[in-house]
This record gives C-alpha cells, sequence and structure tokens, in this order.
C-alpha cells in the first residue's frame, strides 16, 4: 500500500527534576546544598531518509515518545539528558501543525532535519537558590514537561518527469514503455490507485538518469476532492517537467486536453508554468490517427509542444525521449531534488515577562510563557517553593493584575496547566 498521508502525535520527554539535597560528609560542618540539575528531555525530530519511499512506517504506530531526562543528583550531580528520537521520513515529507495548518517544514535533502517536540528543561538543583541570607535552601525546581504536538506528514513524490491525464489515457503503459517499471495495466479507468515511480531511458548515455512518476487519473473536479486523482495532485508538484497525456481515440480529446490543464491551474497556477510536453496517445488506432491533425495544429497554435505516440506498440517513443531529454536539465543538476533547499521554519520562543488575564466559568486563567513555566517547574508540596512562586507573581506584576481583575480568596486560578486556590497573605486582609 502507497502511503503518503498520515497524522501522529509526537510527545518529547520531560526535564528531570532538580535534586534538593545537602551536602553529608565528615568533618564538614553546615555543609550547604549541592543538588545537582535535571537532564533535558530527549526532543523529537524527522529526518530524510533516501531509503524511505513512502510513508508506510507510521501506517500502524502513531504515537512517539523520546525519552525524559534524569533528575539531578547529591554532590552536584547533573541528570542524564534524554535521548532524542529520530522518526526517518522519505525526501520530499510536508509536516503541518494539525492545529495551525501552519506549515512547520518541508524535507527534500538526504539528512535534512526538523524538530517537532521540543525537550523539556530540566529543574535547577537548590544549589542555585543558596544566597547570603538563605544558605540552606530546600527549594529545587521539577523538570519541564516536553512538548506535545499532532503534526501531518504529507508525501510529494520528488520526480524529474510527471505523468498527468484523464484515467484511460495511457500513462501507466507508457510508463511500462519507457522504464524498467511493471505498473498494473488495464483497459478500465483506475487501474492505477497509487503513484508508480520508474527510471526513464532516455536512449542516450550522458551520465543522465531521471525519474519518471504515474499518478492516478484526474477527472474534472479533482482539485476539489472528486475522483481517485484528487489526493495525489501534490505528487507532481515537484516535478521538473510534465507529460500531459491525452487518449487521442476518445471522443474529443481537445476537451479531454482542457479538463486537464483546468485542474492543474485550480490545484496549482504554477503547474501550468512547468516546462510541458503534451504526448498524443494511441496512433495504432484509427481514431487517433484522424483526429491527430486538427489536435497538433491547436497546440501549435497556443505555443506547445505536442508529439504523437503509441505506447502500445513503440510508435514514436524517440521523439518522446529526444524531446523529454532535451527539456531536462544536465546530470549534476539532475543529481540534486528539484526543490534543493527544503524548508524548515524556525520559531523563536518568546522570552519576555507577558502575561494575559481571563475569566472564565470555573475562575482566573493566566497565560504566558515564563509564569506558565515556573508553574509547571514548581513543587506546591514544597512551602519553601510555593513561597518562591508567590514571589515571582509579584515581581512579574501577576499579583497586583489579579487583584485589579477582583480575584478573592478561594477564587481557582490557573496558571497553564496547575490550578491553584487563591490565598493572599494575611495582612493583605
Amino acid at each position: 500500500m502507497f502511503l503518503d498521508e498520515v497524522r501522529i502525535v509526537v510527545r518529547a520527554g520531560a526535564g528531570g527534576d532538580g535534586a534538593s539535597t545537602m551536602r553529608r560528609e565528615a568533618h564538614v560542618p553546615r555543609g550547604g546544598p549541592d543538588g545537582g540539575d535535571g537532564g533535558r528531555g530527549g526532543s523529537v525530530y524527522l529526518r530524510v531518509d533516501a531509503g524511505q519511499t513512502t510513508l508506510r512506517d507510521f501506517r500502524y504506530k502513531h504515537h512517539f515518545v523520546a525519552t525524559p531526562g534524569g533528575a539531578g543528583e547529591r554532590q552536584k550531580r547533573h541528570g542524564k539528558a534524554g535521548e532524542d528520537l529520530y522518526l526517518l521520513v522519505p525526501p520530499g515529507t510536508a509536516v503541518v501543525d494539525e492545529a495551525t495548518g501552519a506549515l512547520i517544514a518541508d524535507l527534500v535533502a538526504v539528512g535534512q532535519e526538523a524538530m517537532v517536540a521540543r525537550g523539556g528543561r530540566g529543574g535547577l538543583g537548590n544549589v542555585h537558590f543558596a544566597t547570603a541570607i538563605h544558605q540552606a535552601p530546600r527549594h529545587a525546581q521539577r523538570g519541564e514537561p516536553g512538548e506535545e504536538n499532532t503534526v501531518r506528514l504529507e508525501l510529494r513524490l520528488i520526480a524529474d518527469v510527471g505523468l498527468v491525464g484523464l484515467p484511460n489515457a495511457g500513462k501507466s503503459t507508457l510508463l511500462a514503455a519507457l522504464t524498467a517499471a511493471r505498473p498494473k495495466i488495464a483497459s478500465y479507468p483506475f487501474t492505477t490507485l497509487e503513484p508508480n515511480l520508474g527510471v526513464l531511458d532516455l536512449g542516450v548515455d550522458d551520465g543522465r538518469r531521471p525519474t519518471i512518476a504515474d499518478v492516478p487519473g484526474l477527472i474534472e473536479g479533482a482539485s476539489d476532492g472528486a475522483g481517485l486523482g484528487h489526493a495525489f495532485l501534490r505528487h507532481v508538484e515537484r516535478t521538473r517537467v510534465l507529460l500531459h497525456v491525452v487518449d487521442g481515440a476518445a471522443r474529443d480529446p481537445q476537451w479531454d486536453h482542457d479538463i486537464i490543464r483546468d485542474e492543474l491551474e485550480a490545484h496549482d497556477p504554477g503547474l501550468l508554468a512547468k516546462p510541458m510536453l503534451v504526448v498524443f496517445n494511441k496512433m495504432d488506432l484509427p481514431a487517433a490517427q484522424a483526429a491527430w491533425p486538427e489536435f497538433e495544429r491547436a497546440q501549435h497554435d497556443a505555443g506547445r509542444q505536442a508529439v504523437a505516440i503509441s505506447a502500445d506498440t513503440g510508435e514514436g517513443l524517440d521523439a518522446l525521449r529526444a524531446a523529454v531529454g532535451a527539456m531536462l536539465p544536465d546530470a549534476a543538476t539532475l543529481a540534486e531534488p528539484p526543490d534543493p533547499a527544503g524548508v524548515v521554519v524556525h520559531r523563536l520562543e518568546a522570552a519576555g515577562d507577558g502575561f494575559t488575564i481571563e475569566r472564565d466559568e470555573t475562575g482566573f486563567v493566566v497565560r504566558g510563557k515564563r509564569i506558565e513555566r515556573l508553574a509547571l517547574q514548581t513543587n506546591f508540596d514544597n512551602e519553601e517553593s510555593a513561597e518562591r512562586f508567590q514571589r515571582e507573581l509579584l515581581r512579574l506584576g501577576v499579583d497586583a493584575a489579579l487583584r485589579k481583575a477582583r480575584v478573592r480568596p478561594g477564587d481557582d486560578v490557573r496558571v497553564g496547566e496547575v490550578a491553584l486556590a487563591w490565598d493572599p497573605p494575611e495582612d493583605d486582609e
């Protein structure tokens, strides 16, 4: 089964907790804090692997989790960092954030990587919180949870030449005649249910080995989701050259030709800007022979190149190979993917102290990158840690903003994923 679109859930590893320990050695009175930091959690990456051709590895498994970081230990020993998780994908994989629809990465080059879930930071040990006044702190940070994301992987085949046309135009027969590929061929529409790839024989030994892709036939309305071919329109986006195969024995070959052009333009107008060769197929049939002169004139008048062939008998294939060879670049350029750079979108984390406060039916909701992170890394069972978090609310202005929003004792206040009951100091009453 050719799998070209999947949804997966990825979760990075949580950071390890910082240690809250005191130095305990003979002859070392008042040794002080010596708790080490927790290790960073493992992140989840996608990496392009030349050995992958489909997304079949994600057919049954859809959830992937990286390892967490280790907890800090006494004697200032840091926890072990979590191991990053690398998921292998084929060249041509686009990565889309399922929640927002935003493009995260477009991976085309072998070895290219994109992070899809960042590992959580390790918590700081209590050694970091010692001061001249407070020399024996018990406070240590918890590790930060790892990110969890749902992403959609869309494979867009990287091929030098793409075959497009209506069902039963003879694309699979042409692919078999031009390459060593052996696609399923029959005399009824929609025989091809998945893309087929082959290496094109140009008939000359010039070092070029272009790849050619045959995608399922398109029908009118394919760009809007009709028929079987609409799911595969993305596979012609990366090609260098398009071969538009027309059934010369059809009732109206020109109408068939125009339907496909309309669908390509509706999907992506840039497709019609690609080098394109119109292939008038089935010249072994009398109907095609009779229709060719008028069809050729129409293509010539429109400034488009057309060749007449019979994929079944081999008529005209040498001329077709020569025409395709003239449209393709040299061997050095062919060795690189059509989209050599690819795209990885880097989103910088906001490091500011900004926050917002909203009220809903359950209470108050505080949102802000820094304050949410502090809440997640605070152990509220530790009185010293809870007091430190309260001081951070004061320092960042969250406390004043909540009071301005008329928070009352006992009201629920959620900071990110942490739910708290508002309990102001007694002297505020």
